[in-house]
């Protein structure tokens, strides 16, 4: 799963074709992990005077003993070095923070290239990786673990259980300093918690539903899934995609738990969700081009003569659902046009 929000998406574009799980991708700045990932170039160092002493590289080529030319916005405690990185084209080394010197290898291992979503045992290495190191002491690391993990893909993360402690993420889930987390550690109460974290989590959605907020609902909503299995698609249908006083930020969000879920080879199997999806299409057909990547993807073409009705009809659709609906009908047998 593992694109925190929970953003709407106006679309499920993401979830059918994308690496990272959908639920996990926010609207943060720049994070570290971003840079340690993309940038060639980082290493270890310790301040020496007034130049800086590599004391281990992380990844790209080994820029010498002593670095000069460094931007350092925050030194950190004396006791601990500062994970410096740079582009080929930077004269300068840029710090990204301090760091103790002890998690090189687990920095060495997060900074490596992202796998593609079908390798599940470089998933399964980096997860190794990233999961024990959720809010570990070392602020730094802590973060980084957390974008790695929240930028796996959700089958990732359901295959790495294993690694997770369920009480430590309910503890992560409480802690109000840890808000901008709570996508992820929602998500994982689902694959790690039991039926006493199932019935909190109904009890946070039936308050989003009583408020009218989408926040996290996502998240829950696929932790919920998870954890109550297929039978629950039935409350979901009624108490979002049939649910008149829903809004369209809930509705996208129950959409995307049910995708999700029917993407990543969990508890919802995908003609589950398309029929789910069918009935979407009939209660709101302003909308019902959102399910449409989806169903391409799934190369579930049975859908074509409605949509193509849609359009006959000039039904004002929302934001890109026309767009995605035409796309689909024209990866589909259908032979239509405009």
């Amino acid at each position: 799963m593992v694109r925190s929000f929970f953003v709407a998406l106006p679309l499920l574009l993401l979830s059918a074709v994308a690496a990272a799980c959908p639920l996990c991708i926010g609207t943060a700045a720049r994070s570290s992990s971003q840079d340690l990932d993309e940038l060639p170039h980082a290493v270890l160092a310790l301040p020496d005077g007034q130049q800086f002493r590599v004391i281990d590289v992380i990844k790209g080529t080994s820029p010498g003993t002593m670095l000069t030319e460094v931007v350092v916005p925050d030194p950190g405690p004396a006791d601990k070095a500062l994970l410096l990185v740079r582009d080929d084209a930077w004269p300068m080394w840029v710090s990204l923070g301090s760091v103790s010197a002890r998690h090189a290898a687990a920095l060495r291992e997060l900074a490596a290239e992202h796998p593609s979503e079908a390798d599940t045992s470089a998933w399964q290495r980096r997860l190794d990786v990233a999961i024990p190191n959720l809010e570990n002491s070392d602020a730094l690391l802590a973060e980084i673990a957390y974008a790695e993990s929240a930028g796996a893909p959700y089958a990732a993360l359901r295959a790495a259980s294993h690694l997770l402690d369920a009480r430590s993420l309910r503890g992560y889930v409480d802690d109000q300093a840890l808000v901008a987390r709570l996508p992820l550690y929602l998500l994982l109460i689902g694959i790690a918690g039991n039926s006493h974290d199932a019935d909190v989590i109904e009890s946070k959605l039936a308050a989003a539903r009583e408020a009218g907020i989408a926040t996290n609902v996502s998240s829950m909503l696929a932790a919920d899934l998870e954890l109550r299995g297929v039978s629950r698609v039935k409350w979901l249908e009624d108490s979002y995609l049939l649910d008149p006083s829903r809004t369209t930020s809930e509705i996208q969000a129950a959409l995307l738990a049910l995708s999700v879920q029917a993407n990543s080879g969990g508890p919802i199997p995908r003609e589950r969700a398309i029929e789910a999806y069918r009935l979407f299409m009939r209660e709101h057909k302003d909308m019902a081009g959102i399910v449409a990547p989806d169903l391409a993807a799934w190369e579930y073409w049975d859908a074509a003569p409605e949509f193509a009705a849609l359009l006959k009809a000039n039904v004002r659709l929302q934001g890109d659902s026309r767009a995605a609906i035409v796309a689909y009908l024209q990866q589909s047998p259908l032979r239509w046009s405009e």
